[in-house]
């Protein structure tokens, strides 16, 4: 891992508070790209609780592309998503 990628994040970890890293997720990302992310988050939140990609898809609307790539992650993964699952109050 090359230490811009280090740099990044190690400033999250700088962070105090969810509205410090609001406040430079906005000013690092487009608001798509932190919408992408929101979705891809709520996407593991729900495929963890048991929906399918059906069900999910009818709640969300994010596409079936994305639910089955955020689903790869989540078995085939590094387990960012189940290790951040388990810290969060999102169940």
């Amino acid at each position: 891992m090359n230490d811009k990628y280090i740099n990044l994040f190690e400033a999250f970890l700088k962070c105090d508070d969810p509205n410090e890293i609001r406040d430079f997720l906005e000013d690092v990302c487009t608001y798509n790209e932190i919408d992408a992310m929101a979705d891809r988050f709520w996407v593991a939140t729900l495929l963890s609780q048991g929906n399918t990609y059906e069900q999910i898809e009818r709640v969300t609307t994010i596409s079936s592309a994305t639910i089955s790539r955020v689903n790869r992650c989540l078995i085939k993964g590094s387990g960012g998503y189940r290790k951040i699952l388990a810290k969060t109050s999102v169940k």
